[in-house]
């Protein structure tokens, strides 16, 4: 019987803040723990994952599978230089990047029946409707930053996003137009005070509806976001999430999102010039070690 994949969303929401390069040493760490992980390109129109990996030209992308050019996700499935890892390469196909239902349904199928410990999504930077989605069926989404308050305000805003689109689909399920229109109006804060905080959008939905306003306040206590500061140069810089990870818990009702430091390096951009992965070019740098400790805590946390 094949395995069921852990599936791993890393999430940029402001572009340019190393998602990508995290993902394709995070992917290499994680196997080499021991675990066989499929790393999936899914910055549909950007598509870059193949790039850090060194290979320049590749016989099959994604974009054949959403358009139907092979039948099966497994036939764009590519085997890398490290042993336990493998690839799924995105292409550039114009229009690719809002993906229709239909073609995304049918993906998120087909990604469940990967034979591999981990399936690891690099999903694309913004806050588009497809990487809400996509998020949305990771059980660990990991969400990259600086600490530059530009990239901290864009996780926010991802964070809120997200909220939103869980509650937005389990009361659309549930056929709530009432709770639904709560939630429209909890979105402009400024013209509903009153709704500022997930705490009070609660106390109202429960007016309205207790035994569906409990099951969204349970949709939101699974939302467990790993939250990465990447390119940590001081102690300043270490402190940064404590902002993000107060606003989620005064505002969003996120209580359980932890947050880690992954250290600035010189040894990643003189990697990235090799277009090579700093886990293979210097295994032993500062930021090798955090990924190293990151794929630890992945691992016992699946235990």
């Amino acid at each position: 019987m094949a395995r069921v994949p852990k599936i791993l969303g890393v999430i940029g929401p402001k572009g340019g803040v190393g998602k990508t390069t995290i993902s394709a040493n995070l992917a290499i760490a994680l196997t080499r723990a021991g675990a066989n992980v499929v790393a999936m390109d899914l910055d549909l129109g950007s598509a870059n994952l193949h790039v850090v990996f060194g290979l320049r030209n590749v016989r099959h992308t994604l974009d054949d599978f959403l358009v139907n050019k092979v039948a099966s996700l497994d036939a764009v499935v590519m085997d890398t230089a490290v042993p336990g890892l493998k690839l799924i390469a995105g292409g550039n196909v114009p229009g690719i990047a809002s993906l229709p239902y239909q073609r995304k349904v049918k993906l998120l199928r087909h990604l469940r029946k990967l034979d591999c410990d981990y399936l690891l999504l690099d999903l694309a930077a913004g806050v588009t409707n497809n990487v809400v989605d996509f998020a949305l069926i990771a059980q660990k989404s990991l969400l990259v930053t600086t600490p530059d308050v530009p990239s901290l305000m864009s996780l926010y805003s991802f964070l809120k996003t997200s909220v939103y689109r869980r509650l937005q689909l389990l009361f659309r399920s549930s056929g709530d137009a009432r709770l639904l229109a709560l939630l429209e109006n909890a979105g402009d804060a400024e013209a509903h005070p009153e709704l500022k905080t997930m705490a009070d959008f609660f106390t109202q939905a429960a007016l309205i509806d207790p035994e569906l306003a409990e099951r969204g306040a349970k949709v939101l206590a699974r939302f467990d976001p790993l939250i990465l500061v990447n390119r940590v140069k001081t102690a300043s810089d270490m402190k940064a999430g404590r902002a993000i990870s107060n606003l989620m818990d005064q505002f969003l009702g996120l209580h359980r999102g932890e947050i880690l430091s992954i250290r600035e390096d010189a040894a990643v951009g003189a990697a990235a010039a090799r277009m090579q992965p700093a886990l293979l070019s210097a295994p032993d740098c500062g930021f090798a070690l955090d990924m190293r400790k990151l794929a630890g805590a992945l691992g016992a946390a699946s235990e």
